[in-house]
């Protein structure tokens, strides 16, 4: 998978900008504050997820204009598409001239993996951002899942809304059981996929930390559910185990107005030489774990959709030392790079590709090395 062309209009703080990019290493540097990180962020919305920077839509839209307005030429399932995105109140999007109900069906047609230095907190963060990398990566495989995961989140806060209510009109507690049915039904689906898609990436994981840490450490980590269940059952067993668990906490859930257990508050457990990565490993050793399951993603998507997705590196370099940094380089090099910078050296040894400068959201010079 590759980008040919992006077209970009009145997109954060770039008002006009049209650049071709070529199916190797792709380096947009420039002083910070320029664009670059608007940049990576608006091929990463062709995905059909939302921003890695956690920005709501009206955010990305350049001050004082009505809308944003994208449109990005790729190769991918074997031939060449075009995806174009609409930025105001929300966003909407085509593909191939073909209107679509909204941009997350984008998912699955354009795939990408993005590593900003915010995923290098991911180990030592909370659960939270370790569920957003794993349900993200896996609506790009599994593109329906995006529609599981918003059924959930709409039924949790129908519950979690009933339980405030119940304060002051009792008799709503026997609505609960209707809810409580749809809760188990999406939340099993939730954690067997989850749970799935881990066990797939474990082995392409540990094989690139071994290599990374010359197979000092074993890299491991496995689903953990805030319900007792087996993630290892399947969808009815599991969902039957959840309705049980969810009927006999409601006194909890009552008194605490909210649901306290349930895939929004699962966890991933990940682990060195069988301690736990987050308490026990150093910033290096937390930092090789980010770079695992990001070049595992890689991997684990070409698995599955049959070829690479595009890598998006914003501004990481710097963030790491000159032996992960070679690793992450000598290991991207059969797939297409579009990275960002404020020293364009770091990248003397990519070989053939392209270079932009940006300054006030502009390309101000544009080369072949």
């Amino acid at each position: 998978m590759r980008v040919s062309r992006i077209k970009l209009c009145d997109f954060r703080n770039i008002r006009s900008m049209e650049l071709e990019l070529c199916e190797n290493a792709n380096i947009i540097y420039g002083d910070n504050g320029q664009g670059k990180t608007n940049f990576i962020e608006a091929v990463w919305l062709f995905t059909g997820a939302k921003s890695f920077r956690g920005a709501k839509d009206s955010q990305m839209i350049r001050f004082d204009c009505p809308q944003a307005a994208l449109e990005l030429d790729f190769f991918g399932s074997g031939r060449e598409q075009q995806a174009m995105i609409t930025v105001e109140s929300r966003r909407s999007a085509s593909l191939n001239e073909i209107p679509l109900r909204s941009a997350a069906e984008l998912a699955g047609h354009f795939c990408a993996v993005v590593f900003s230095p915010a995923h290098l907190t991911l180990i030592k963060n909370g659960p939270q951002e370790k569920r957003r990398f794993i349900d993200t990566s896996i609506c790009q495989i599994k593109p329906k899942y995006v529609h599981i995961l918003n059924q959930y989140t709409r039924v949790l806060d129908q519950r979690n809304r009933l339980l405030k209510d119940m304060a002051y009109e009792t008799s709503l507690f026997n609505t609960l059981d209707i809810w409580d049915e749809r809760l188990a039904s999406f939340a099993a689906v939730v954690i067997k996929t989850r749970a799935s898609f881990l066990e797939r990436l474990k082995p392409f994981s540990q094989e690139v930390y071994a290599g990374i840490s010359r197979e000092r450490e074993t890299l491991d980590f496995h689903y953990v559910s805030s319900l007792p269940c087996e993630p290892g059952l399947g969808i009815p067993e599991i969902e039957r185990q959840l309705l049980d668990r969810l009927q006999n906490q409601r006194s909890e859930d009552v008194k605490a107005r909210v649901t306290i257990c349930g895939p929004h508050r699962d966890d991933i457990e990940i682990t060195l030489n069988g301690k736990s990565a987050r308490s026990y490993g150093s910033q290096g050793q937390q930092r090789s774990c980010v770079l695992a399951l990001k070049l595992a993603e890689c991997e684990l998507i070409r698995e599955t959709v049959g070829e690479y997705p595009v890598v998006l590196l914003d501004d990481v370099m710097s963030e790491l030392d000159v032996s992960r940094r070679d690793y992450l380089l000598n290991n991207l090099r059969d797939r297409q790079l579009i990275m960002t910078c404020c020293d364009k050296a770091y990248f003397k040894t990519l070989g053939r590709g392209i270079g932009a400068r940006i300054q006030n959201g502009e390309v101000v010079s544009y080369r072949n090395y």
